[in-house]
């Protein structure tokens, strides 16, 4: 499984990309058809990779080599996803936190671009969602412990492969964007308290526009 994961790295596919053909990957890992064949099913089992009929199989979500990026097991539904959230919420505020605590110039000069570019995009299109998840990346980033931002950028993926991004609205969690640069500030000030707070003043909102839409 780990020697698949690798390969994927190494080849930089991404999402969508159809994975070599099974014998080119036989040839290319010295692995055996049932090795191979079952992982593809265990992928296919987590959401990792779908097999389309005489078309191949295909990357769904990102594999990580260097972290065993192996996508968590979570029941597909309303259930599934609110109790992804719960985590998720848990799991960013203390990331908030520890940036307050541990992030150097570096870190915030870069939280602040990426917050800079987050609010320009947003002023000028209503939403910013790439730009979102940059800005929180870098916060993830500055806890100095890479496992947030693995763990976290995993959760993303799969709240939005749970939820089906064709459903968010255009206006969706536009509320929690000033609370983005309280959260800077937080985190500048050398602040836990007001990150944590403000962390979570951003996910209430993000939390209630989903619960809105999958009623």
């Amino acid at each position: 499984m780990r020697a698949v994961a690798e390969y994927i790295g190494r080849s930089d596919l991404q999402p969508g990309d159809c994975l070599p053909p099974e014998r080119e990957l036989m040839a290319e890992l010295s692995v055996g058809r049932s090795t191979l064949r079952e992982v593809i099913r265990h992928w296919q089992a987590l959401g990792v990779v779908e097999s389309r009929r005489g078309s191949g199989t295909y990357l769904l979500r990102r594999i990580s080599p260097e972290t065993m990026h192996l996508p968590l097991a979570v029941d597909r539904g309303r259930s599934g996803l609110l109790q992804m959230l719960e985590v998720r919420r848990g799991l960013e505020v203390e990331a908030s936190a520890l940036a307050a605590m541990r992030a150097r110039a570096a870190d915030l000069e870069r939280i602040e671009s990426k917050l800079l570019i987050m609010e320009a995009v947003h002023r000028e299109k209503g939403c910013a969602g790439p730009e979102d998840l940059a800005f929180h990346l870098s916060v993830y980033d500055a806890s100095g412990n890479p496992v947030f931002n693995q763990l976290l950028s995993q959760m993303r993926e799969s709240v939005q492969t749970l939820f089906g991004m064709s459903r968010v609205r255009v206006d969706f969690a536009a509320r929690s964007f000033p609370f983005h640069r309280k959260l800077f500030e937080g985190i500048a000030a050398k602040d836990p308290d007001a990150a944590r707070a403000n962390t979570l003043s951003i996910l209430a909102i993000v939390e209630e526009d989903i619960k809105d839409m999958i009623r």
